[in-house]
């Protein structure tokens, strides 16, 4: 009946479990939002693809689904390392049952719990009350710095103004060369006091006006090249938010490659996806992938909050007031990495869910 069909259609596009439906010749013939988002590819791109294909010749894996097929025996197998054909790794908890209607072959109902997603979400609750708490650290501790600095500047002026000797008078004018150099880095450290001014942007045109910036800065032997999804609705953000979030996760990844490299980005939608302890419908995935040497673990570890930096002569701040900026539009920055690619994910949310 139309109506059934409706709500079966509504419960599977709903549902937070993965579902692929594969045909009588281990063919992919169906999968649910969530397991789109799981695999981070849509079902137009891999409806038909051989199962094969799909979880990267797992020879154990398809062996039980091809024996499950013909035997109509369902299975389960727990924390499972699955891995999917685009070079990404998930363990799951993997059911897979028959199913049989009359007049039709038999096919596979394949059910993935992604076990590390409580995992996961715990992590960026975690993250995200860390960056809170050190950022509300960091205004305290910045605000007391600028009174006493104020008077240290003013105090150098006017004793220079005192001093005849222009030996003398240059010893001043270092102290309010410093006293500048201190407040604008104090400045830095507490970002933007201006609410974000949302309004619908396309996330493409901010991506492609930050790689025009960099790329006139980036070394010849740096390729910046381009993976996006069409698809992806406009988000609710602040224009100049979004660019210097981009900018400065950019900027990084090219100076992690040195003289040459490749830095890619890389645009997806995730569809029902849990931000902290928040679910959206539609989450716009911006990632910044570059294949440098890598960033060791004790600095991921840290690598958002302020004053941490992975290489000679950063100052910290740009990942930490890029955290900030995008906290502030419901959203979250995580990074991954391993020698030679290093991976930093912008989550945002297309719709705040107070808008």
């Amino acid at each position: 009946m139309p109506q059934d069909h409706t709500l079966h259609r509504h419960l599977l596009e709903n549902l937070t479990t993965a579902i692929l439906v594969a045909d009588e010749r281990l063919r992919l013939d169906f999968m649910n939002p969530a397991a789109e988002m799981l695999m981070e590819i849509s079902l137009n791109r891999v409806r038909g693809l051989p199962m094969r294909d799909l979880f990267r010749e797992d020879e154990t894996l398809l062996g039980s689904l091809q024996q499950s097929l013909s035997t109509g025996h369902p299975f389960t197998e727990r924390e499972r390392l699955l891995a999917l054909h685009f070079e990404r790794e998930v363990t799951v908890d993997i059911t897979v049952s028959p199913i049989s209607e009359p007049g039709s072959p038999r096919r596979l109902l394949i059910e993935l719990v992604q076990v590390d997603r409580q995992l996961r979400i715990t992590r960026e609750e975690q993250l995200l009350n860390q960056q809170s708490a050190s950022r509300a650290l960091l205004r305290g501790l910045a605000h007391e710095i600028k009174n006493p600095l104020g008077g240290l500047r003013g105090a150098a002026q006017l004793l220079e103004r005192e001093l005849p000797d222009p030996e003398l008078q240059e010893y001043t004018r270092i102290i309010i060369g410093e006293a500048d150099r201190l407040q604008n880095l104090v400045n830095r450290m507490l970002g933007p006091n201006n609410l974000p001014q949302r309004q619908h942007q396309n996330i493409h045109k901010a991506l492609e006006h930050v790689r025009n910036l960099v790329s006139v800065e980036a070394p010849e032997g740096v390729l910046i090249c381009t993976d996006y999804d069409p698809s992806i609705p406009d988000v609710n953000a602040d224009q100049d938010m979004l660019i210097q979030s981009i900018l400065n996760i950019v900027r990084n990844a090219v100076q992690a490659v040195g003289d040459e490299g490749v830095v890619r980005l890389r645009s997806r939608v995730l569809r029902q996806y849990t931000i902290g302890q928040v679910r959206h419908k539609l989450v716009a995935l911006i990632q910044v992938i570059d294949d440098g040497p890598g960033i060791s673990e004790e600095v991921r570890e840290r690598i958002f909050f302020p004053m941490v930096s992975g290489r000679d002569g950063g100052t910290g701040l740009g990942l930490s007031i890029a955290q900030s900026l995008i906290n502030q539009h419901g959203g979250l920055i995580e990074c991954t990495s391993r020698p030679g690619q290093t991976v930093f994910s912008l989550l945002l949310p297309v719709e705040l869910k107070d808008d």
